[in-house]
């Protein structure tokens, strides 16, 4: 194994490791690619996604699904853009430089999000956007429900308190508190909408709706001013997707054939946001099966700047040196700009048979 080879980490479910095992794979056979909800730490995904974009290898025989929440779907929002790879930098750009100040208030953090969306998709490239005939996007929000679609503060903060503490005894609790709902591209809602137990609700992306609902899936609860009323869909108060659908939630694949590709930060695949401190809390068993997991090795993230991946508390710790944090994040990127380039080495050269590793478990 190459110096370079061991940056990258690929593990894979029963199904997928059976296929790869097999000889022949190719990125063929991902049929859909999931974006998690990880803040920050998406930019270390950077490198990894402009591969795929440059050498245009998803959705080459059929429909790829680009299904993710909060930064993961600002990625995939990126991806479907005419000029992609200029729409991936301009978004790493902005939220690269973006600066808060302890002045900020949910309702400018909102703004803040906006403008990072607004520089990286063009109004007049929406439609095309939405037109994308090889990639259908699905963007997951958490429509909130009861003390959690409070907007004063010590509702709402209570309204997750309860979230929590009902979450941990049972995740089926936190539908009291959040509903999942998808906006999609293309011709029908995405297959995973389509499955007996999806408690969510699935509706178009649109011209009117695109931005609006990129903005939603971010709004961090408490953190980030929730968006009410999303034009074509149910009226209430939208958050943060990464409420319900936080690494991964739920076979994205929807049951098909195929792959699900997802680009981790870690090892460790956690369902929904209030799930993080739940060690043994898991992606049920299906949704494992057919995943193909990509991470950075442990050595290569101790190298980055810090011994880390960037990260959301990154912008409280350098609040005051504000050019600190974006030299590690640019630094962070340059230093995982590779591992795009050995993914695709070692499934053309075949050793990624070599190299595979099962899925972490609890």
């Amino acid at each position: 194994m190459s110096a370079r080879e061991k940056d990258l980490c690929i593990r894979a479910g029963d199904r997928a490791r059976e296929m790869i095992m097999d000889g022949g794979f190719s990125l063929d056979a991902v049929r859909t690619y999931v974006g998690p909800a990880v803040g920050p730490r998406w930019l270390v995904a950077s490198g990894f996604d402009l591969t795929l974009m440059k050498n245009d290898l998803l959705g080459r025989q059929r429909p790829v699904l680009l299904a993710g929440a909060s930064a993961g779907a600002w990625r995939f929002a990126a991806w479907i853009q005419p000029e992609r790879e200029k729409s991936h930098l301009a978004l790493r750009e902005a939220y690269i430089t973006a600066t808060y100040s302890r002045r900020d208030t949910p309702a400018t953090v909102r703004a803040s999000l906006a403008s990072i969306i607004d520089r990286a998709v063009e109004d007049d490239a929406v439609p095309f956007a939405l037109a994308d005939g090889r990639h259908r996007l699905a963007v997951t929000t958490a429509r909130a429900k009861n003390l959690a679609a409070a907007f004063f503060s010590p509702l709402q903060r209570l309204g997750f308190y309860a979230a929590f503490a009902l979450n941990a005894l049972d995740r089926r609790f936190l539908n009291l508190f959040v509903e999942p709902v998808v906006f999609y591209t293309g011709p029908k809602p995405p297959p995973f909408t389509l499955l007996r137990g999806f408690e969510g609700r699935h509706f178009p992306l649109t011209e009117i709706n695109f931005k609006t609902v990129l903005v939603a899936t971010a709004a961090i609860p408490l953190v980030v001013e929730g968006v009410r009323d999303i034009y074509g869909a149910p009226y209430g108060v939208y958050r943060d997707g990464g409420l319900t659908d936080y690494h991964l939630a739920r076979d994205y694949g929807g049951g098909e054939d195929g792959v699900t590709l997802l680009f981790h930060h870690q090892d460790r695949i956690v369902p929904g946001w209030l799930d993080r401190r739940l060690k043994r809390r898991s992606p049920p068993r299906e949704a494992l099966s057919s995943l193909l997991m990509v991470h950075p090795s442990p050595e290569l993230v101790a190298s980055l700047p810090l011994g880390k991946v960037p990260e959301r508390d990154d912008f409280v710790a350098f609040m005051d040196r504000p050019g600190e944090r974006i030299e590690n994040w640019r630094l962070a990127v340059e230093r995982t700009s590779h591992l795009g380039e050995v993914f695709c080495d070692l499934i053309e050269s075949g050793r990624i048979r070599d190299v595979l590793l099962p899925l972490a478990t609890p």
